[in-house]
């Protein structure tokens, strides 16, 4: 019991400092790979301290198999990163004290599953948990719609990612991202009757 309310308390601590930073504009932290991070993180350390107290050899062990994590290829997110520490972590402690594995293979799940399943929630409601971010090198289905002057329903849109304004050509270029095809669709079906639209570009993956 008091192991779950340990770890229970550090997934509550994390999205608590992560919604501590969205609120004073820290954007940054908003991300899908931040928001799975702040709660990931602290359970792993957590299962880290636990499988190597006492064991001086164990420890310098687990400092030398976490070290493998510093590839030389850039990471692309910080979730990737992450994502290596808690599969090592997992073999570690498999080898020392199976339970500690298990639950931390569990958590990472339940945390991966929840982070979806609340962001799917919170879009029936308009709005959104967490951004979806390039820079994560993340892939998503994307579009670009080239229009003549401000669409309100694009700007209002939680999908949308960035605006250009292009002065030279008197053209607004809007970018919006989408987790599925079908979304993307429904919101191109929604935006194409207006006659403010010049072009649209759509990318699949």
């Amino acid at each position: 019991m008091d192991e779950i309310s340990s770890i229970v308390i550090l997934i509550s601590g994390g999205l608590l400092l992560r919604f501590s930073l969205t609120l004073t504009g820290q954007a940054w932290a908003k991300s899908h790979a931040q928001t799975v991070a702040f709660m990931i993180l602290p359970v792993i350390t957590y299962v880290i301290t636990k499988t190597i107290t006492g064991n001086i050899a164990l420890s310098l062990g687990m400092i030398g198999a976490l070290s493998i994590v510093r590839f030389r290829h850039p990471v692309k997110s910080a979730l990737e990163l992450i994502m290596y520490f808690d599969l090592i972590t997992i073999g570690i402690a498999t080898s020392v004290r199976t339970k500690w594995a298990i639950q931390l293979i569990l958590c990472t799940i339940a945390i991966i599953v929840l982070v979806k399943f609340t962001q799917i929630l919170f879009k029936k409601f308009g709005k959104s948990f967490y951004n979806v971010s390039f820079n994560e090198g993340i892939s998503l289905n994307s579009i670009e719609i080239f229009a003549k002057e401000k669409i309100d329903l694009i700007e209002s849109s939680n999908n949308l990612v960035s605006l250009f304004k292009d002065s030279s050509q008197q053209e607004i270029i809007y970018r919006l991202t989408f987790d599925n095809k079908k979304e993307l669709n429904q919101f191109k079906k929604k935006i194409e009757e207006s006659k403010s639209i010049n072009k649209i570009d759509i990318n699949f993956v």
